[in-house]
């Protein structure tokens, strides 16, 4: 049997394909786990312990700061462009600034509603707190409130000069902003069943929403049109991720899905990992060296960094996730705890 030779596009689609598939596929790899008695000052083994005395492992970061103010879930962290403020939002009902020399809470505004998401673009900040988006310009000053939305803002992403929030009700809402003029509604994008949680921008203009009710929509940015719905999830659709030419999916149903697109133009899964917890959230960054790595946040209390660079451990559950420059990023938990985070130029040698 003759087996034609691949051309060099089609060998390096199935390279990158494999590429994401192994990502994915490392997160099953079990590692060592935080000493619970030590979580709480109640281990009685000291050193001897078997199970790790330390909020991390992994040798190519460090804790740079623990900034603790809010006393509920931090639900979006942003840094806007021109500012040196570290913007944090939660469902405590505050938004609030952080000086990012200092570490210190310089401002905080109070919402009366709980935030349960928060996005910067430019010199803007969005907050979704219920049946509305909050915005504020950190250099003009401008204080706008986006009215429309029905129940509480779940999830924000910007693509195409619109805003997009996701709303409670299922419904995706759209305002054309020049972040100059005021915003002006432009479009309610209708699909969904229920609760639309995540957002995410991909390539060609295309938004992908996934939804409390099991499916994720793709959109055409142009059009505003719902273009496919796919169906590859049984539970709640947690996370999006558009990487390169991919979209990674995770869900309640303890699966990770990464879908590629076909030649007929549509999206089909080529590679699922069936995971022991639920992955509430994947972020992507690079490291000191450029190197991509991808975070799952899961709902055993830990953020885990593959392939095998490490992993974080929270008294809750991380709810957010923010990248900054010269390496740092940063996440929140359920606590209401921030932390600051830093790669290193040069991995620590375990000792």
């Amino acid at each position: 049997m003759s087996v034609e030779k691949p051309t060099k596009c089609e060998q390096k689609d199935v390279e990158d394909v494999e590429d994401v598939a192994t990502v994915a596929k490392a997160s099953v790899d079990k590692s060592r786990n935080i000493c619970k008695y030590w979580m709480t000052d109640n281990c009685v083994h000291g050193d001897l312990c078997q199970n790790l005395h330390s909020w991390f492992y992994g040798d190519g970061f460090s804790t740079l700061a623990k900034l603790h103010e809010h006393n509920k879930a931090i639900t979006g962290i942003a840094l806007p462009t021109g500012s040196n403020k570290l913007i944090s939002g939660s469902t405590d009902g505050t938004v609030r600034a952080w000086d990012c020399n200092t570490g210190r809470c310089v401002h905080m505004i109070h919402l009366n509603s709980p935030v349960t998401s928060l996005i910067s673009e430019g010199p803007w900040i969005f907050a979704g707190v219920k049946n509305a988006v909050k915005a504020w310009n950190i250099q003009t000053g401008a204080d706008v409130t986006l009215d429309g939305p029905k129940g509480q803002i779940l999830s924000l992403n910007v693509g195409n000069d619109i805003l997009l929030a996701g709303a409670e009700d299922g419904v995706i809402y759209a305002w054309r902003c020049s972040f100059e003029s005021p915003f002006k509604m432009v479009a309610t994008l209708s699909g969904h069943s229920k609760a639309v949680v995540c957002l995410a921008i991909g390539c060609h203009k295309m938004l992908y929403s996934g939804s409390m009710d099991h499916s994720i929509k793709v959109w055409d940015l142009d059009t505003l049109q719902c273009t496919m719905t796919l169906n590859g999830h049984t539970d709640v659709v947690t996370s999006l991720i558009c990487w390169d030419n991919f979209l990674l999916s995770a869900s309640s149903d303890r699966t990770v899905n990464v879908w590629v697109c076909t030649e007929e133009g549509t999206l089909e899964v080529t590679y699922t990992h069936t995971h022991e917890i639920a992955v509430l959230g994947m972020y992507g960054m690079t490291d000191a060296e450029a190197k991509p790595i991808l975070f799952c946040s899961c709902k055993d209390n830990s953020v885990r960094m593959f392939l095998e660079r490490g992993r974080l451990f929270t008294r809750q559950e991380v709810r957010s996730f923010g990248i900054g420059p010269g390496g740092l990023f940063f996440t929140g938990d359920g606590t209401g705890l921030l932390n600051v985070w830093k790669w290193l130029e040069e991995p620590k040698v375990p000792t």
